[in-house]
């Protein structure tokens, strides 16, 4: 499988998996808001953080591999 394919095959599942999280995000949020504001504000900072996570483990990852190379 070439380069190109798989970066493409990887942001694809992470654009997936970030569009389903943020689809049903609300409704996570206000059933944790039942238990406790400071619960759904965490989940929240959570799920935005993994967001930004997983691009600077990539950009660690590539770095470290020697950079991005075609």
């Amino acid at each position: 499988m070439s380069k190109d394919r798989s970066a493409a095959i990887a942001a694809g599942l992470i654009l997936a998996g970030t569009f389903l999280l943020f689809v049903f995000m609300p409704n996570i949020m206000l059933a944790a808001g039942e238990v406790s504001p400071w619960l759904a504000v965490a989940l929240g900072l959570i799920a935005v953080g993994a967001f930004f996570a997983v691009f600077w483990l990539r950009a660690r990852y590539k770095a470290k591999q020697g950079g991005e190379q075609r």
